[in-house]
This record gives C-alpha cells, sequence and structure tokens, in this order.
C-alpha cells in the first residue's frame, strides 16, 4: 500500500484532464486537454475521416482509442494535447454543418482555432498539429503559413491527392462503370459538379461534391515541399488504408522530414495480425495498447525541435 505522501506525490504528478471548448458557428467546439505536470511542449490531435471522435473511433465498430492513448502516453513525456470532437460529431454535434455547405477548409479553419486556443492555454509561442488518416492532411493545410504551429505529425496519413487513392479504390469496377466514376473524379477535380452516377450515388451524391471539390485541390506532396518546419511522417507496415508508397510520396516531397517506420502495426496504430481479418478486429479493441514505443518517440522528436 502506498504511504500517504507516496499517494500525493503520485496525484501531483498525474497529468490533469479537462473538458474544454471553443466558440464557434452554429455552436461551439469541444475537446479534452490533457495538461502533465510540467508541460514541456503542446499538441492538438486531429482526428481522420468521417464521424470520428476525440478518442480517435467511430462508435459502435471502431474503438480503439488510438488518440486518447497517444494523449497519454504524450503526457507521460511532458507534451499537453488537446483531442476534439470533430464538427458534428460527438460533443460538438450541435456545430454541424448541412452536407452541402460542408467544405474541407472547415475543418482547417476548425484546427487552427484550436491550435490558437491550446496555445494561448499553456502560454506558448507554438504548439504542434498531429493528424491521424485525413487529419493529416487537415493538419498539412492548417499548418501552412501559421506562426502558430511549431511542425507537424502525419500518423498514417496520405502522401497523394485524395483523387488519386480513390481512382486506385474504384479501379476494380466493371466497365462502363469505372470510365464513369473516372470521369466523374476528373470533373470534381477541375471544379465541376457532376451527374450521380447510377450505382456509385454514395459517392457522387449532388449534396457531397462540393465537399469533394475541396478536398481535391490540396495535394498532400506540394504542401510537404513547402513546408520549412519540422515535420515527422509514421507509416504503420501493416495498414490496409494508407499505403508505403503514401510515406514514400511525403518523404520525397521533403527531404527534411523525419520518418518512423511501426513493424507489425495497422491503421490505427497498434500491433495486428498479418491477415485482414485479424487486423480489422484491432479497430474494436480498446484494451489494446498503442504501438510500442510510438509516444516517446513521437515526445521526442517534439521535443528535441
Amino acid at each position: 500500500m502506498l504511504s500517504a505522501l507516496a499517494l500525493a506525490a503520485l496525484i501531483q504528478s498525474a497529468p490533469v484532464s479537462e473538458d474544454i471548448f471553443i466558440l464557434s458557428e452554429p455552436a461551439p467546439l469541444h475537446g479534452t486537454l490533457l495538461t502533465p505536470a510540467e508541460t514541456q511542449a503542446a499538441a492538438v490531435l486531429i482526428p481522420g475521416s468521417g464521424p470520428t471522435d476525440r478518442n480517435g473511433d467511430q462508435l459502435p465498430a471502431i474503438r480503439a482509442a488510438t488518440l486518447r492513448l497517444l494523449a497519454e502516453g504524450l503526457a507521460g513525456q511532458g507534451v499537453a494535447t488537446v483531442r476534439i470532437d470533430k464538427r458534428g460529431v460527438g460533443a460538438s454535434a450541435a456545430a454541424a454543418l448541412s452536407e452541402d455547405a460542408l467544405r474541407f477548409d472547415h475543418m482547417v479553419e476548425d484546427a487552427r482555432a484550436w491550435a490558437a486556443d491550446l496555445a494561448m492555454r499553456t502560454g506558448r509561442d507554438c504548439v504542434w498539429l498531429m493528424g491521424h488518416s485525413e487529419g493529416g492532411l487537415v493538419a498539412q493545410v492548417a499548418a501552412a503559413d501559421n506562426p502558430q504551429v511549431c511542425g507537424v505529425v502525419l500518423l498514417a496519413s496520405a502522401g497523394r491527392p485524395a483523387a488519386d487513392i480513390l481512382r486506385e479504390q474504384l479501379a476494380a469496377l466493371p466497365q462502363p462503370l469505372n470510365d464513369q466514376a473516372l470521369h466523374g473524379l476528373s470533373e470534381l477535380e477541375a471544379g465541376r459538379t457532376v451527374e450521380t452516377v447510377p450505382g456509385l450515388e454514395a459517392l457522387f451524391r449532388p449534396s457531397v461534391q462540393p465537399y469533394l471539390i475541396s478536398w481535391f485541390r490540396h495535394d498532400p506532396r506540394e504542401l510537404a515541399a513547402a513546408y520549412d518546419r519540422p515535420m515527422l511522417v509514421v507509416h504503420a507496415e501493416r495498414d490496409i488504408q494508407v499505403n508505403e508508397v503514401d510515406a514514400d510520396a511525403l518523404e520525397t516531397a521533403q527531404p527534411n522530414a523525419r520518418r518512423l517506420d511501426l513493424e507489425g502495426v495497422n491503421h490505427v496504430l497498434k500491433a495486428a495480425p498479418e491477415d485482414r481479418a485479424g487486423n480489422i478486429s484491432v479497430y474494436a479493441d480498446p484494451d489494446a495498447p498503442l504501438a510500442e514505443g510510438l509516444a516517446d518517440a513521437v515526445a521526442a522528436f517534439i521535443l528535441e525541435n
């Protein structure tokens, strides 16, 4: 049993978790601030695509708690974090915009607002942006020409434009559906809306096309090449959503970037078996630990820069 003195010391050294919010329209955005006893740096953790919450989950299917576990690991190394519910998700549900009004740049503006708020709360000149999956592209765009951002950490993030990745995913479609899909993607890349493609209504529905147009215009390689602050590219060897070619593209575009390869690790940054079913099962396991050494490596990169 711990003595009263030891217990008091343990409590005093434990990070402090606090639910916070920032003002936004049409409603505030919410997140969790995790502050270590002695803060040496601070970072905003940006979730990936879809209705992903502050912990990196999409309940009930995805509940790996990737971002919560990363925040806890970073706190142990002196890095304060705020992890956020995206606009329209979790406690930020009231801040949702209609699908036809939502643009990729809304997420970028939100990330910048969180960075400014975290810098103010922690008294730092700049903070880090750390994006998982699609959150990596949000981090890149939000960091560009932004003196309040010390650097970026890209966790299992794409290194190619979204339209190129969709082309790869749609390659197995039969004809003429494949040609119609590729034509639709090319039109959206050019900033033009298209007629809904029969059989692909979910992808090409009219209400989502303005968002796709705003998303497609950002190229992670161009953003990486132009970025002159520290960048860490984290690639998971058994990632079935983001390929090694994406990490290669980012590294080639920005030779000064640091790269971290995680062997035997999947997209949710946890150890996973090689078979697809076993890999996917890890997405639903909140008790599986984060990849060994990941939080330490990320914290070391941040603190040395």
